[in-house]
């Protein structure tokens, strides 16, 4: 069913109205996501399949969609408004760009329970959905910026990669990352805050693509020679790791010295080898599966009509060299 969905959304409803349950009466339960080349989201699908096993028996069903790549925001949209055209039970969404799902809904004022699951809508646009599962991103964004000032107590020339512009959990973690070492809030770029400065080619935007991440970090380190440190607000690049250990070659004796630092979001497996090999020094890690699990029963509990918390967060785990084999308790 997954593949079919990589076309167009309206092949994603052939699949969702043929495929879906043997039931005539089972309930779905959309779980959308960015985009489906994206690892971090093949967790959240084993989420949605985990909530299954207790959903099936009670006529519900976690459904898995998104467009075949995150850059392609056109399409994100279009599935959530085919979504409200053929008829599920209740939608969670990860918007890519945040202001274009929200004006969807806006425009369909569907009567179904919408929420939000690793990315949320724009603080204007909350009323729109029941409830958000997943990451305190801004406070994951402090921890990325923690972890750094461990290294370089002095502060740096540092460069911020982002992924959609207007995805605002990513620009909600860059808030907190900025905010921390600044010290204060609501600073928008870095200018020697406590001896922290963000080169003039940063933040860089790779719309969650591993390959153009590894090209745009690769060019800033070429162009800048005084650059100090990257804080990766997502794990792209890491997400390629051939391209990644070439960008990384050329600077590993500084890495393991201390001299330049990588900090990044995320603790998918490529990412913690990459830690294990010490390419990255440390990693603040989401928990999207368990973020599938709970969007997906959060959803069938708003179907039946039961409260639930607007606010539902799975929680963070920090990795570095020294707990790299027990950090995530596995």
């Amino acid at each position: 069913m997954r593949k079919i969905l990589l076309g167009a959304a309206a092949l994603g409803f052939l699949a969702l109205t043929c495929g879906t349950s043997s039931a005539a009466d089972t309930k779905t339960l959309a779980l959308v996501v960015k985009g489906l080349d994206n690892p971090y989201f093949d967790l959240m699908h084993q989420g949605c399949e985990r909530a299954n096993k207790e959903l099936k028996p009670k006529g519900y069903e976690c459904y898995y969609t998104g467009p075949a790549t995150a850059a392609d925001e056109g399409a994100e949209v279009q599935i959530i408004d085919d979504l409200l055209t053929k008829g599920v039970a209740a939608i969670a969404v990860s918007p890519s760009n945040a202001p274009a799902i929200a004006q969807v809904i806006r425009r369909r004022k569907p009567t179904i329970p919408i929420i939000t699951a690793d990315a949320d809508f724009l603080p204007r646009d909350q009323e729109l959905r029941k409830a958000f599962v997943g990451t305190d991103n801004h406070e994951l964004g402090v921890k990325l910026a923690q972890e750094l000032k461990k290294r370089m107590p002095d502060g740096g020339n540092i460069c911020l990669l982002l992924g959609n512009p207007a995805a605002a959990n990513i620009n909600d973690r860059a808030a907190g990352t900025r905010d921390e070492l600044s010290g204060k809030a609501g600073t928008e770029k870095l200018n020697g805050e406590n001896g922290w400065t963000e080169i003039s080619a940063c933040p860089l935007y790779s719309n969650d693509d591993a390959a153009k991440s590894n090209q745009m970090m690769a060019d800033t380190l070429t162009a800048n020679p005084d650059l100090d440190a990257f804080v990766l607000e997502g794990g792209w690049p890491l997400f390629a790791p051939q391209a990644y250990a070439q960008v990384t070659d050329p600077i590993m004796d500084k890495i393991k010295s201390g001299e330049f630092v990588i900090i990044s979001a995320d603790t998918l497996a490529p990412e913690m080898q990459a830690l294990k090999d010490h390419r990255v020094n440390a990693l603040i890690g989401q928990r999207p599966e368990e973020m599938g699990y709970q969007a997906a029963m959060t959803m069938m509990k708003l179907v039946e009509g039961e409260k639930v918390d607007t606010t539902i967060l799975t929680g963070l785990d920090s990795c570095d060299w020294d707990n790299a084999d027990t950090c995530l308790g596995k």
